[in-house]
């Protein structure tokens, strides 16, 4: 009975792979398998199989999957109000900015759907600031190598990876690339047309690389001295991901605009680009606006996470797990001479490897663990902040046999 029970599951997985491959537009490579639902840290699949998830959505499900807290969140507004649109007020949106504005440096928010929507917030804050005080030649931003912004056209424009370019020009101009970790480089293309300058302060997709201290203080010294705005995207590593609320505070320097999304709603679409100063106030009536951004389902819902980042003990539960994941990678590095780098803050980890990186991961998938890519030679480490160092350590015993595996 049970061998005809998993036999039509796999009837059913093979269906959904067929049906996808006829219905929707070939944009990833997935792996043969149909998730189901999830629990914890983990996910499963129609056919029962278990995988302890070290992707969480790419870095979205933070609290993992069922978390109770969330459920009550979301039952709580889904029996009063799902949408009505920004034309009117509700009560979840201002508290949940009341609660950013509270938390962060800054003073103004504006809600969206995405990070990616965030990102051309950003874009259409800085350009109209500049407008306003610089004049509308004056609408330059410095964006860097390898950064990684988004798939709408500002925020690609602005991403520097041209392969993500290639059969999609023109590009939306006004942006020019310097070298991440390089302020000589910001140096030499500022003028006095720059208005802004747009980084990651841990460059997530192209291989989780942290920005120097000495990098990110010297970029706001910059804007400052020009009055220029630093623009900061912690899409991926912000809230909580580096162990502090926003990475840029394990810096110490401040940025004028602020992009989040990922894991703001705990799994919903929302994303936030938070202002301060004069930045804040460009945006007026019928400047900038989103049907479906910062409904009263989503924000009531990020209002629970905040809460949940804010526990006492949370965040430095993120740093100590984080530190025992680095450690972890850092001794598989002594025995695989294959791992040439270990990166990351908190738990936003990065190793590159010599080895096959897409077969490392399907080995990895094998076996019940979910890592992904970040560049062409590193594989991430993003799992749930509330994952304990047992899992961490079925992690790594997961991953060095997907090593050993490959380089047998």
């Amino acid at each position: 009975m049970q061998h005809n029970s998993r036999a039509a599951q796999s009837s059913i997985t093979d269906s959904i792979i067929r049906s996808e491959q006829q219905v929707l537009m070939s944009t990833y490579a997935r792996p043969p398998m149909v998730i189901s639902h999830g629990k914890g840290v983990y996910l499963y699949d129609l056919e029962g199989r278990r995988y302890l998830d070290f992707v969480a959505g790419i870095a979205v499900n933070a609290l993992g999957y069922g978390d109770p807290g969330v459920r009550r969140a979301l039952d709580e507004q889904a029996d009063r109000l799902w949408h009505c649109s920004n034309l009117y007020y509700t009560e979840p949106q201002v508290r949940l900015a009341e609660d950013l504005v509270r938390f962060t440096f800054a003073d103004r928010v504006f809600f969206c759907n995405s990070g990616a929507e965030a990102i051309e917030g950003a874009i259409k804050c800085a350009r109209r600031w500049a407008n306003q005080v610089k004049g509308e030649e004056n609408g330059e931003i410095i964006a860097f190598n390898n950064s990684f912004h988004g798939r709408t056209m500002g925020a690609l424009s602005a991403t520097g990876q041209p392969k993500f370019w290639e059969g999609f020009g023109p590009m939306v101009p006004g942006f020019c690339f310097a070298e991440y970790n390089d302020l000589s480089s910001v140096q030499a293309l500022h003028n006095e047309k720059t208005c802004a300058i747009l980084v990651e302060p841990v460059q997530g997709e192209s291989g989780i690389h942290p920005a120097s201290p000495e990098f990110l203080t010297g970029l706001r010294r910059l804007c400052s001295a020009n009055r220029c705005l630093l623009i900061f995207d912690e899409i991926q590593c912000g809230l909580g991901r580096c162990g502090a609320f926003c990475a840029h505070e394990r810096y110490g320097v401040t940025p004028d605009i602020l992009t989040l999304a990922k894991p703001l709603a705990a799994g919903l679409p929302l994303g936030a680009l938070l202002t301060r100063g004069e930045a804040g106030e460009t945006f007026a009536v019928g400047s900038h606006g989103t049907t479906f951004g910062g409904g009263p389902l989503t924000t009531h819902v990020a209002r629970y996470m905040i809460k949940r980042l804010r526990e006492p003990g949370f965040l430095q539960g993120v740093n100590e797990r984080g530190a025992h994941l680095r450690r972890g990678l850092e001794a598989l590095a002594r025995d695989f001479e294959e791992i040439v780098d270990v990166r990351g803050l908190g738990l936003m980890a990065g190793i590159d490897l010599t080895l096959d990186t897409k077969k490392i991961i399907s080995h990895c998938c094998e076996r019940g663990l979910l890592v992904c890519r970040a560049g062409e030679n590193t594989i991430r480490f993003l799992p749930p902040l509330i994952v304990t160092n047992e899992e961490i350590d079925t992690a790594l015993k997961l991953f060095r046999e997907a090593l050993d595996k490959e380089r047998a």
